[in-house]
């Protein structure tokens, strides 16, 4: 007798993607206009006028964290990537809490960026002139009209991710086309224009304040690529695994670009007072300095639709994490039921939306909700430096023997993401560190360095709790062997030379 489960046979995902649909779903998932509108503000008060630096700096390690996921993808594709290459080559808890945290980060960034596209919308309807709709009028600041147009929106790109990964992908790679017009014109336009002089300095990593700036703003810039990976997540759904890996190193680069475009552009329109004054309105600021009207809403709209692909591009990896873990029975069953008609996990997908929209409407009536939420928004660097390096520290134990057969690939392979991931345990440390050097006393408020220590924390103890009940009342097989159920796993593709 055994007191696990008969296996059965995996669900499978309908395979209907190609490199471009992925390169849109993790290109809508990095959300390089809503960085660049709102990050690039924030990052210039930390490291001032050295923008193009920071960027340049940040993408180093992510890019071995890039190669470490194409290496895994190739030989193991896997809807839950981290989650199951952690599992096998680290160990099965680290690897369930790869799962799990992302899941719950996701889940509270949806929340969050419900609140930020309302916003949009309405600021948007009140430059089209309607500033009221019936008896009520329109208030971008009012956290209730925002989140309830928000919930809508979010209803509708849940709706979508459900009826089949390529239609959201089709529909995103048309919000990014619109996007990226946009911020390449008034980009390249400020860039010729602007009445600040180019200096070399600004991409001089040397001439950046202080190692306190340095570190904090290689965090946000880190935080800034975050979402490539999701190009990994849909890596069951396209027809070769090798164009996950192509979707993912091409969105990565596509962000380098943007990024360095977007930070030479605003020094050259904007001064570092005014960068570093408007923060998370430096996009909208930006257009107005450039533009009169009816141009100069033209940032505002890629700003919004950045934030509506953003919100279809979180519930998709989201579902799709959830569907491995579920397929491992270290979650329940109904994240893994497959749609017969769209052959998508469609039950999961329109949970992860419910989820999402439940924290959101709750942040309405829990006062102190809304605090959570934002401490798990400005704490997910944390979260996001940990299981990238995690990944990377999984990809080096797997490839080690390349060190001796292959030199060269050796570095590649091991010592690459084994830098990467130390760069960013560091960096994840000391944003830990300066949370709790911040503050004498614990207070639940967004700005409170205990409270947002605090936040990640509880996301990776509550990790553990849920394994534990995978572990022992689900008596799930990945605990055993770190090995996943799904239908790769039998037979591998040969490792990469």
């Amino acid at each position: 007798m055994t007191d696990t489960p008969p296996a059965l046979d995996p669900p499978v995902l309908r395979k209907s993607l190609g490199v471009l649909d992925g390169v849109a779903i993790a290109a809508s998932s990095t959300a390089a206009t809503t960085s660049i509108g709102i990050g690039l503000g924030v990052t210039a008060g930390v490291v001032g006028l050295h923008l193009p630096a920071i960027m340049l700096l940040a993408f180093l390690p992510v890019l071995g964290i890039a190669g470490a996921y194409s290496r895994l993808n190739r030989v193991e594709p896997n809807a839950g990537n981290g989650y199951v290459w952690v599992g096998r080559s680290l160990n099965p808890w680290l690897g369930f809490m790869v799962g799990w945290v992302t899941i719950v980060a996701v889940v509270a960034f949806l929340a969050y960026t419900t609140a930020v596209t309302g916003s949009a919308l309405i600021q948007l309807a009140g430059d089209a002139g309607v500033h009221r709709v019936g008896g009520l009028g329109l208030d971008p600041g009012s956290t209730a009209q925002t989140t309830a147009v928000g919930l809508v929106v979010l209803a509708g790109v849940t709706l979508t991710a459900v009826t089949g990964v390529r239609k959201a992908a089709r529909l995103q790679g048309w919000l990014l086309v619109f996007e990226y017009v946009v911020l390449l014109g008034f980009c390249g336009y400020g860039i010729v224009t602007g009445p600040h002089p180019f200096s070399l300095s600004w991409f001089d990593p040397f001439a950046i304040p202080s190692p306190t700036a340095l570190a904090q703003g290689l965090l946000l810039s880190v935080f800034c690529y975050w979402g490539f990976e999701a190009a990994f997540t849909v890596t069951e759904e396209v027809r070769d695994p090798r164009d996950a890996s192509r979707a993912g190193f091409t969105t990565l680069f596509t962000m380098l670009g943007l990024f360095l475009l977007g930070s030479v552009a605003f020094q050259r329109v904007l001064s570092e007072e005014e960068l570093a004054g408007h923060g998370a309105e430096g996009l909208a600021f930006f257009g107005e300095r450039l533009a009169d009207q009816p141009l100069s809403v033209l940032p505002l709209v890629a700003l919004m639709f950045s934030a509506v692909a953003s919100l279809q591009a979180g519930v998709i990896p989201a579902a799709r994490g959830m569907f491995a873990m579920s397929r491992d029975r270290t979650l329940g069953p109904v994240w893994s039921r497959v749609s017969p008609r769209y052959g998508t996990p469609a039950a999961g997908t329109v949970l992860i939306g419910a989820l999402a929209a439940a924290v959101a409407a709750l942040s309405l009536v829990i006062p102190r909700l809304a605090d959570m939420i934002m401490a798990t928004v400005t704490a997910v660097g944390i979260i996001v430096a940990l299981s990238y390096a995690l990944t990377a520290l999984a990809a080096a134990v797997r490839f080690r023997s390349l060190l001796r057969e292959d030199l060269w690939q050796g570095v590649r392979a091991v010592v690459l993401p084994v830098l990467s991931a130390l760069v960013l345990i560091a960096l994840g440390g000391y944003l830990g560190w300066s949370f709790y050097d911040s503050a004498d006393h614990f207070e639940l408020r967004a700005d409170n360095g205990w409270f947002l220590l605090a936040t990640p924390l509880a996301m990776i103890a509550s990790g553990f709790v849920a394994a534990a009940w995978a572990r022992w009342v689900r008596k799930s097989p990945y605990f055993r062997t770190g090995e996943g159920t799904d239908s790769e796993s039998p037979r591998l593709l040969p490792t990469p030379h």
